[in-house]
């Protein structure tokens, strides 16, 4: 006599399709066991690798503040030369080394923007100019600087509207920044001088606005009666 086939809950059905998967997962390792152990040393060095470029890079970048913070005194005081070439018979190796050994870096990145501002105050435009327009740090206040730093280059060579663009981009990187009435002001004189007057009032009407309080804003009548 037939028994009734018994009709499976969901439970035991799930369960069923979980035994399933389970010797189909088994059997694939079991054929392809080779592979798939090569497959897990790969992603094994790969994390490795990335775990040690994460601490060599926080290395070099420590190891590059500490040579920033020696050379600082030099920048400060003036001493541009010393301060882009370091000071022989000393630890102090330069902006210009720390550059190139640790360009990389965060501290090394911020080394541009004093490198560049050296070679600017020694009337190497050119030079400046390069470093400025090569640094990709993250620090928003350097980040104006290197384009304040590339707009005065263009400034210098009559290039106006470049010059007056890359200040107002200055002006947008970070809200904060204390010099951005500074770069708003610099973009509207270089958009007056480009002709280009209603982009010249739109730079002073936001320092009227955004920063009436800095010294800018004093003098922003000025240049707003040259446009009116």
């Amino acid at each position: 006599m037939l028994t009734k086939k018994k009709k499976l809950t969901k439970k035991e059905i799930k369960q069923d399709k979980l035994i399933e998967v389970y010797y189909k997962v088994y059997g694939y390792f079991d054929e392809n066991k080779s592979q798939v152990i090569t497959y897990a040393g790969v992603f094994v060095v790969i994390i490795l690798a990335a775990i040690w470029y994460i601490n060599h890079k926080n290395q070099q970048n420590n190891k590059a503040g500490v040579q920033l913070a020696s050379v600082m005194n030099l920048y400060d005081n003036g001493a541009y030369l010393e301060a882009i070439e370091g000071q022989a018979g000393t630890n102090v190796i330069g902006l210009k080394k720390i550059v190139a050994l640790y360009g990389s870096t965060e501290n090394g990145e911020t080394a541009k923007i004093y490198l560049a501002n050296s070679y600017n105050r020694l009337g190497k435009v050119d030079d400046a100019f390069k470093y400025y327009k090569d640094y990709d740090g993250s620090i928003g206040m350097y980040q104006a600087a290197a384009y304040a730093g590339q707009a005065g280059y263009y400034a210098d060579k009559n290039e106006y509207t470049k010059a007056a663009e890359l200040y107002i981009k200055a002006s947008r990187v970070t809200p904060n920044d204390v010099l951005n009435a500074d770069y708003l002001l610099h973009a509207g004189i270089n958009y007056l001088a480009a002709n280009e007057k209603t982009e010249a009032k739109n730079a002073f009407e936001k320092i009227r606005k955004d920063y009436d309080t800095s010294p800018e804003a004093s003098k922003v009548n000025q240049y707003l009666a040259q446009v009116d």
